[in-house]
């Protein structure tokens, strides 16, 4: 699926929110995040599943 992430379109083939935080090696611990300009809560992370067109900000908390 194509997502954008930190402004760069990208072609992701996994579905969650946590891989494609375990591919860029992002600790959901010391990050914040916005998924289409809303806030994600830490808590939330291992239930999102992401979509065709899903915008992500991932920021240093």
């Amino acid at each position: 699926m194509k997502i954008t992430v930190n402004f760069k379109p990208i072609e992701f083939e996994g579905a969650s929110l946590r891989e494609l935080l375990a591919l860029y090696r992002f600790n959901p611990e010391k990050i914040s995040l916005l998924i289409n300009d809303s806030r994600v809560p830490i808590e939330s992370i291992d239930s999102i599943q992401l979509k065709e067109g899903d915008v992500l900000d991932i920021g240093r908390a």
